[in-house]
């Protein structure tokens, strides 16, 4: 597959995981977090603002192609 068709289909992922990791987790903390204290609203946006980089990088690293051999 070339590359620039790898990235653009990259590009097209990442943003909709954006979108729909956003839309639930938002979600999620209307419908289980409402009567929490603030510390848990706190923590929980912590953690999921971290997490939905873990599948973005195996995105980006399927857009970077399979690695060269550099090999002799």
């Amino acid at each position: 597959m070339p590359i620039r068709l790898r990235r653009f289909i990259g590009t097209v992922l990442i943003i909709i995981l954006v979108i729909v990791y956003a839309l639930a987790a938002i979600t999620f903390a209307e419908l289980l977090l409402a009567s929490a204290p603030v510390w848990v609203h706190l923590l929980y946006f912590f953690i999921t603002g971290l997490l939905w980089v873990l599948p973005a990088m195996l995105i980006i690293k399927w857009m970077a192609g399979p690695k060269a051999d550099h090999s002799p």
